[in-house]
């Protein structure tokens, strides 16, 4: 009898170890399978653009100084007559122009530095802004800034808080075609690969689109912008 239950006892460890060997090599079987499968490659397409600004924002900045305050902002009045006048005479329309408050300074009043070292009390300045769509007459114009000087306006260099931009606002109307041109980039690129790898190149598993970034072509040029975007596709690969 023990003998009896010995030998089923063997024979009952025997087929579960075959159960389990059968088991895991038909699942082993169906990994790999599946691994083949899921062969893939990830590609990226670019899609640039050169494109001109259509938007200028100019602020033409002057400076004045003087020891009566009231001289000095009358000449701050009569120097942003000057220079909407020479705006206006450049082609740029009245209401593409504004004029800021100015800004005024007392030196003696500042508490901090020596006052007696400036040879004026009041230092003032007033802005006045371009905001337009005509790029080329802003170009233009400015290239013709010394004549302010001549008629006795101190305009001031540009810095972080006055400074010109260009702006490209059409952003939606070439959108579509630089994803499409990117797609196809990327497309092309996994063709070339699946090919050099003997495979076929199956759907697309996974894609995403970038970011569109618009920055100067170049710092001489600002009105000139570069649009571009990068799109990831990835695709399976066939045998």
């Amino acid at each position: 009898m023990k003998e009896k239950r010995i030998a089923e006892s063997f024979i009952l460890g025997a087929l579960l170890c075959a159960g389990l060997i059968i088991s895991s090599y038909v699942v082993s079987e169906g990994f790999t399978r599946f691994k083949a499968f899921e062969r893939t490659v990830v590609v990226k397409g670019l899609s640039e653009r050169e494109v001109s600004a259509d938007i200028a924002i100019w602020p033409v900045t002057f400076t004045v100084a003087a020891d009566d305050l009231s001289f000095l902002v009358a000449t701050l009045k009569d120097q942003n007559d000057v220079v909407v006048a020479f705006l206006r005479q450049k082609g740029i329309a009245q209401k593409e122009i504004s004029v800021s408050a100015p800004s005024i300074i007392d030196r003696q009043a500042t508490g901090y530095g020596n006052a007696n070292s400036y040879r004026y009390r009041y230092a003032g300045s007033s802005t006045v802004n371009v905001y337009t769509e005509n790029i080329e007459k802003v170009r233009l114009a400015r290239g013709e800034l010394s004549d302010l000087g001549a008629k006795g306006v101190a305009i001031s260099g540009e810095n972080y808080q006055a400074r010109s931009e260009y702006l490209y606002t059409k952003l939606n109307e070439v959108k579509p075609a630089m994803i499409e041109e990117a797609t196809s980039n990327a497309r092309a690129v996994a063709e070339k690969f699946a090919e050099d790898s003997g495979s076929r190149l199956g759907k697309i598993k996974r894609a995403s689109q970038g970011q569109f970034s618009i920055m100067d072509r170049d710092s001489n040029t600002p009105y000139m912008k570069k649009v571009r975007v990068v799109s990831t596709l990835e695709y399976y690969l066939v045998d």
